[in-house]
Protein backbone atom coordinates (compact mmCIF):
# COMPACT_ATOMS: atom_id res chain seq x y z
CA UNK A 1 0.00 0.00 0.00
CA UNK A 2 1.52 3.35 -1.07
CA UNK A 3 2.19 6.06 1.81
CA UNK A 4 1.63 9.82 0.42
CA UNK A 5 2.30 12.82 2.80
CA UNK A 6 -0.25 14.62 2.57
CA UNK A 7 0.06 18.27 2.10
CA UNK A 8 3.65 16.89 2.88
CA UNK A 9 4.37 15.96 6.56
CA UNK A 10 1.51 18.15 7.48
CA UNK A 11 1.33 16.37 10.92
CA UNK A 12 4.20 17.49 12.11
CA UNK A 13 4.89 21.12 9.70
CA UNK A 14 2.75 23.93 8.61
CA UNK A 15 0.50 22.06 5.79
CA UNK A 16 1.81 22.89 1.98
CA UNK A 17 4.64 24.67 3.07
CA UNK A 18 8.19 23.54 1.81
CA UNK A 19 9.12 23.32 5.36
CA UNK A 20 5.99 20.10 5.57
CA UNK A 21 7.22 18.93 1.87
CA UNK A 22 11.39 19.19 3.15
CA UNK A 23 10.38 16.97 6.25
CA UNK A 24 8.24 14.22 3.76
CA UNK A 25 11.35 13.70 2.18
CA UNK A 26 13.78 13.50 4.78
CA UNK A 27 11.45 11.01 6.39
CA UNK A 28 11.85 8.85 2.56
CA UNK A 29 8.20 9.62 1.30
CA UNK A 30 7.76 8.38 -2.37
CA UNK A 31 4.71 10.65 -2.94
CA UNK A 32 3.83 13.85 -1.85
CA UNK A 33 0.50 15.62 -2.04
CA UNK A 34 -0.61 19.23 -2.49
CA UNK A 35 -2.97 21.34 -3.48
CA UNK A 36 -3.07 24.10 -6.34
CA UNK A 37 -4.61 27.33 -6.99
CA UNK A 38 -4.40 30.12 -9.12
CA UNK A 39 -4.32 33.76 -8.42
CA UNK A 40 -2.53 37.01 -9.85
CA UNK A 41 -0.98 34.63 -12.74
CA UNK A 42 0.57 32.24 -10.09
CA UNK A 43 -0.09 28.77 -8.78
CA UNK A 44 0.21 28.79 -5.03
CA UNK A 45 0.20 26.07 -3.00
CA UNK A 46 -2.68 26.29 -0.86
CA UNK A 47 -5.86 24.62 0.20
CA UNK A 48 -8.35 26.20 1.48
CA UNK A 49 -10.82 29.06 -0.36
CA UNK A 50 -9.95 31.50 2.24
CA UNK A 51 -6.80 32.27 4.08
CA UNK A 52 -7.39 32.59 7.57
CA UNK A 53 -7.28 29.31 8.90
CA UNK A 54 -3.75 28.83 7.73
CA UNK A 55 -1.91 32.01 7.73
CA UNK A 56 -1.96 35.79 8.95
CA UNK A 57 -3.84 37.12 6.25
CA UNK A 58 -7.62 37.67 5.12
CA UNK A 59 -9.97 36.52 2.47
CA UNK A 60 -9.89 34.39 -0.56
CA UNK A 61 -7.42 33.30 -1.75
CA UNK A 62 -7.84 33.75 -5.51
CA UNK A 63 -8.92 37.12 -5.14
CA UNK A 64 -5.79 38.43 -3.78
CA UNK A 65 -2.09 40.34 -5.33
CA UNK A 66 0.84 37.78 -5.67
CA UNK A 67 2.97 40.34 -3.57
CA UNK A 68 0.20 40.04 -0.69
CA UNK A 69 0.29 36.55 -0.64
CA UNK A 70 4.10 36.09 -0.61
CA UNK A 71 4.02 38.04 2.15
CA UNK A 72 2.16 35.86 4.70
CA UNK A 73 3.19 33.67 7.18
CA UNK A 74 1.90 30.53 6.92
CA UNK A 75 2.76 28.89 10.45
CA UNK A 76 6.75 28.85 11.46
CA UNK A 77 7.57 31.97 9.77
CA UNK A 78 6.85 29.42 5.99
CA UNK A 79 5.74 31.53 3.03
CA UNK A 80 2.94 30.12 0.46
CA UNK A 81 4.88 28.39 -1.82
CA UNK A 82 4.49 28.22 -5.67
CA UNK A 83 4.17 25.39 -7.33
CA UNK A 84 7.57 25.68 -8.93
CA UNK A 85 9.10 26.22 -5.84
CA UNK A 86 7.61 22.94 -4.42
CA UNK A 87 8.87 21.32 -8.06
CA UNK A 88 12.32 22.84 -7.24
CA UNK A 89 12.52 21.26 -4.14
CA UNK A 90 11.49 17.81 -4.49
CA UNK A 91 13.50 18.04 -8.58
CA UNK A 92 12.19 14.32 -9.74
CA UNK A 93 12.85 12.55 -6.13
CA UNK A 94 9.83 11.42 -5.78
CA UNK A 95 5.97 11.39 -7.05
CA UNK A 96 3.92 14.77 -6.86
CA UNK A 97 0.30 14.16 -6.73
CA UNK A 98 -0.95 17.44 -7.58
CA UNK A 99 -5.01 18.41 -6.33
CA UNK A 100 -6.65 21.11 -8.84
CA UNK A 101 -8.30 23.37 -7.00
CA UNK A 102 -10.90 25.11 -8.64
CA UNK A 103 -11.10 26.56 -11.77
CA UNK A 104 -8.07 28.06 -14.29
CA UNK A 105 -6.25 25.64 -12.75
CA UNK A 106 -5.35 22.87 -15.67
CA UNK A 107 -3.76 24.86 -17.74
CA UNK A 108 -0.81 26.35 -15.94
CA UNK A 109 -0.46 22.83 -14.35
CA UNK A 110 0.16 20.92 -17.50
CA UNK A 111 2.74 23.77 -18.43
CA UNK A 112 4.30 23.90 -15.22
CA UNK A 113 4.77 19.78 -15.56
CA UNK A 114 6.05 19.66 -18.89
CA UNK A 115 8.72 22.29 -17.62
CA UNK A 116 9.54 20.30 -14.60
CA UNK A 117 10.19 17.27 -17.45
CA UNK A 118 12.97 19.49 -18.98
CA UNK A 119 14.49 21.27 -16.38
CA UNK A 120 14.17 19.75 -13.25
CA UNK A 121 14.33 15.76 -13.78
CA UNK A 122 11.02 15.36 -13.57
CA UNK A 123 9.31 12.43 -15.86
CA UNK A 124 5.40 11.78 -16.92
CA UNK A 125 5.35 9.49 -14.40
CA UNK A 126 6.22 11.79 -11.30
CA UNK A 127 2.67 12.84 -11.85
CA UNK A 128 -1.01 12.23 -10.53
CA UNK A 129 -3.41 14.86 -10.75
CA UNK A 130 -6.47 15.26 -8.80
CA UNK A 131 -9.25 17.03 -8.56
CA UNK A 132 -13.24 17.35 -7.17
CA UNK A 133 -13.58 19.68 -9.96
CA UNK A 134 -13.83 17.24 -12.21
CA UNK A 135 -14.45 19.13 -15.54
CA UNK A 136 -11.43 20.93 -14.62
CA UNK A 137 -9.75 17.50 -14.22
CA UNK A 138 -10.94 16.70 -17.77
CA UNK A 139 -9.82 20.05 -19.24
CA UNK A 140 -6.07 18.56 -17.80
CA UNK A 141 -6.44 15.16 -19.48
CA UNK A 142 -7.32 16.98 -22.68
CA UNK A 143 -4.10 19.23 -22.60
CA UNK A 144 -1.66 16.16 -20.89
CA UNK A 145 -3.74 12.65 -21.66
CA UNK A 146 -0.13 10.90 -21.16
CA UNK A 147 -0.42 12.12 -17.49
CA UNK A 148 -2.58 9.68 -15.02
CA UNK A 149 -5.56 11.63 -13.26
CA UNK A 150 -7.37 11.15 -9.75
CA UNK A 151 -10.66 11.56 -9.58
CA UNK A 152 -11.59 12.82 -6.31
CA UNK A 153 -15.23 11.97 -4.06
CA UNK A 154 -16.04 13.02 -0.95
CA UNK A 155 -19.50 10.88 -0.74
CA UNK A 156 -20.39 7.23 -2.14
CA UNK A 157 -21.36 7.71 -5.34
CA UNK A 158 -24.72 6.18 -6.29
CA UNK A 159 -22.70 4.34 -9.43
CA UNK A 160 -19.69 3.81 -7.68
CA UNK A 161 -16.19 3.79 -9.41
CA UNK A 162 -18.13 4.47 -12.48
CA UNK A 163 -17.65 8.30 -12.73
CA UNK A 164 -13.98 8.05 -12.60
CA UNK A 165 -13.93 5.27 -15.27
CA UNK A 166 -15.90 7.63 -17.22
CA UNK A 167 -13.44 10.18 -16.25
CA UNK A 168 -10.78 8.20 -17.63
CA UNK A 169 -9.02 8.25 -14.68
CA UNK A 170 -5.90 6.29 -12.78
CA UNK A 171 -7.61 6.19 -9.48
CA UNK A 172 -10.43 7.17 -7.62
CA UNK A 173 -9.55 9.01 -4.47
CA UNK A 174 -11.96 8.32 -1.38
CA UNK A 175 -12.86 9.97 1.94
CA UNK A 176 -11.67 7.67 4.85
CA UNK A 177 -15.18 8.40 5.91
CA UNK A 178 -17.00 6.48 2.72
CA UNK A 179 -14.85 3.85 1.45
CA UNK A 180 -15.63 0.41 1.97
CA UNK A 181 -15.31 -3.43 0.61
CA UNK A 182 -17.81 -2.87 -2.16
CA UNK A 183 -16.24 0.59 -3.40
CA UNK A 184 -13.01 -1.03 -3.31
CA UNK A 185 -13.64 -4.11 -5.65
CA UNK A 186 -15.56 -2.05 -7.86
CA UNK A 187 -12.76 0.38 -8.85
CA UNK A 188 -10.20 -2.62 -8.94
CA UNK A 189 -13.27 -4.36 -11.35
CA UNK A 190 -12.87 -1.18 -13.34
CA UNK A 191 -8.88 -1.36 -13.28
CA UNK A 192 -8.72 1.71 -10.97
CA UNK A 193 -6.21 2.41 -8.00
CA UNK A 194 -8.05 3.31 -4.76
CA UNK A 195 -6.54 5.99 -2.93
CA UNK A 196 -8.27 6.95 0.23
CA UNK A 197 -7.30 10.31 2.43
CA UNK A 198 -7.02 11.38 5.01
CA UNK A 199 -5.25 8.44 7.10
CA UNK A 200 -3.42 9.41 10.36
CA UNK A 201 -4.07 6.29 12.26
CA UNK A 202 -1.70 3.03 12.09
CA UNK A 203 -5.27 0.85 12.95
CA UNK A 204 -6.75 2.46 10.35
CA UNK A 205 -4.16 2.24 7.31
CA UNK A 206 -3.92 -1.67 8.65
CA UNK A 207 -7.61 -1.80 8.36
CA UNK A 208 -7.67 -0.24 5.20
CA UNK A 209 -4.67 -2.65 3.57
CA UNK A 210 -6.64 -5.50 4.73
CA UNK A 211 -9.49 -4.08 2.52
CA UNK A 212 -7.29 -4.19 -0.38
CA UNK A 213 -6.92 0.00 -1.14
CA UNK A 214 -3.71 0.47 -2.91
CA UNK A 215 -2.77 3.96 -0.78
CA UNK A 216 -3.47 6.54 1.94
CA UNK A 217 -2.79 10.13 2.25
CA UNK A 218 -2.00 11.01 5.66
CA UNK A 219 -0.46 13.58 7.34
CA UNK A 220 1.86 11.52 9.52
CA UNK A 221 3.87 9.85 6.99
CA UNK A 222 6.48 8.65 10.00
CA UNK A 223 3.82 6.26 11.30
CA UNK A 224 3.96 4.33 8.29
CA UNK A 225 7.51 4.39 7.37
Amino acid sequence: MQIIAHRGASGLAPENTLKAMSLALDLGAKAIELDVQWADGELWVFHDRRLERCTNGQGVLTGQSREYLASLDAGDEERIPTLWQVMALVAGRCELHIELKGAHTAEPVAALTRRAEAELGFTQAHWIVSSFHHPELLRFKGLRPEIRIGALTASLPLDGAAFAETLGAWSLNCDVDFVDETLVADAHRRGLKILVYTVDEVSDGIALASMGVDGIFTNRPDRFS
